[in-house]
């Protein structure tokens, strides 16, 4: 495997202040540990990996090219995992962050789908974990370059942003209040795959006319080639840097030549940007971000891109003049962005894993003293002060328990209400009331009283 290395040491590069992200999201990248960690971006022709420090600068970086689409997907977890053992040879690795050119589901353990590799329903993060023997975090690879230009690069300090990543073909990530939307099925962002022309260009996906047959680096080298292999006059110049040899034009030559004046080139830059920019007002009617950031090898062509993509962008705008434009915003990190925010991310699963392996850890030396103190018989150090700390505390809680008891039984009880004895059988209580005469019969008025003969009484 070849590969070469870069020192690089960005120390201008500064960790975003998290003041538009709600307190989970502070909170948690407050406490997650500074360490470093390694970052990895596949991409269609090429894997980069480096070890990027808690302030997003690299402090080495390798790559090698990505592995024949045609070979098994186990081929490219070898190369993943070279890549890192060579990394770990010279620095520590706590974590790796890997950022794959496809789609990753909600739980950022498999790859789904990958148009220009040979993943389907491939396990990656548990593949790779169990090889490394350290935490692994599988994200798109839009996804950790958003997260890398939000935390380190041009979206600081922007509440909803949208990534445009040109290489291969069209990544694409959504960050709202500093958080990616994955969507319900951790597909979101993949604009790339958006139909733009109708029976247009085949695409690797199985569609015809999506976005990135008309903008990215395989569209730009694609339209080269074609002209080239037509031999057509304007392609003179470039036919003449490779020698006649078409298939050695890429696009990182395009832009060279553009950049020296080819009018070929420039105007194959201008035609990708102006289908960057037809997308972008796509998205702008759809999500409404406030910022649209550029990025991606293609990216590299700077204003000779970007400059008529804002061109375009404003023509086809819905409601110019009447809202406020979004703003388009070349990548600060570059190429590397990918891979700083894959590393970034994967930080956060470090913070997760050393918490569950000191739990562990503890565990595991707590039953090494149980173990050998039955052993031997005698009682450890550890488990003795443990035992008296635990007998002082049984100690104190009897003695509170006996407090409490005793003031409970000091403590004078309520008299009960007296009650009056019983009288005696034909007595009266004293206090009752006399008894009264008995009732007089009445009598009527012998004046009125009916003139009847006495009746005995019954």
């Amino acid at each position: 495997m070849s590969t070469y290395r870069d020192l690089t040491h960005r120390g201008s590069a500064r960790a975003t202040v998290l003041r538009t992200v709600g307190t989970r999201e502070r909170r948690s990248h407050a406490s997650a540990p500074r360490v470093p960690t390694v970052g990895i971006d596949i991409g269609g022709t090429k894997v980069m990996a480096g070890v990027v420090d808690p302030d997003g600068n690299i402090l080495e970086k390798i790559r090698t090219e990505t592995p024949d689409k045609s070979k098994s997907p186990k081929v490219v977890e070898d190369t993943i995992v070279e890549l890192v053992l060579d990394l770990s040879d010279r620095h520590d690795v706590h974590a790796v962050g890997i950022g794959a050119a496809g789609w990753v589901d909600a739980d950022r353990a498999k790859v789904l789908f990958a148009p220009h590799l040979a993943w389907r329903d491939e396990p990656l993060r548990d593949s790779i974990s169990s090889r490394l023997a350290v935490p692994v975090m599988v994200d798109n690879d839009a996804n950790t370059a958003a997260w890398a230009e939000w935390r380190f690069g041009a979206g600081r300090g922007e509440d909803h942003l949208v990534m445009i990543t040109l290489g291969t073909g069209i990544g694409g990530a959504i960050l709202e209040d500093g958080r990616v939307k994955r969507g319900k099925y951790g597909v979101a962002g993949e604009f790339g795959h958006m139909q733009v022309v109708p029976a247009g260009h085949r695409c690797p996906c199985g569609n015809r006319g999506c976005w990135e047959q008309y903008s990215s680096g395989n569209a730009l080298v694609r339209e080269a080639r074609e002209l080239a292999a037509a031999d057509s006059p304007v392609a003179y110049n470039l036919i003449e840097r490779v020698k006649g040899h078409i298939p050695d034009i890429t696009g990182p030559l395009i832009t060279e030549l553009a950049r020296e004046g080819d009018a070929m080139c420039v105007e194959l830059l201008q035609e990708i940007g102006q289908w960057l920019g037809v997308g972008i007002a796509n998205l702008a009617a759809a999500l409404d971000p406030s910022c649209f950031v550029i990025g991606g090898g293609v990216s590299a062509a700077d204003d000779l891109l970007i400059g008529p993509a804002r061109e375009a962008f404003r023509r086809q705008l819905t409601g110019r003049g009447y809202r406020p434009e979004a703003r388009i915003a070349k990548a600060q990190l570059g190429p590397e962005a990918g891979m700083v925010g894959a590393a970034d991310l994967s930080r956060l699963v470090a913070r997760r894993f050393r918490r569950a392996n000191r739990r562990r850890l503890e565990r595991y030396e707590k039953y090494e003293l149980y173990a050998e103190a039955i052993r031997t018989g005698r009682m450890p150090q550890e488990l003795r002060e443990e035992q008296e700390l635990r007998e002082a505390e049984e100690s104190r809680a009897a003695a509170v328990r006996e407090r409490q008891e005793s003031a409970e039984a000091a403590r004078p009880k309520p008299e009960a209400p007296k009650t009056a004895p019983e009288p005696e059988p034909g007595t009266r209580a004293p206090g009752a009331p006399e008894p009264s005469d008995p009732p007089r019969e009445h009598r009527t008025s012998p004046s009125r009283a009916p003139r009847t003969s006495q009746e005995p009484p019954s």
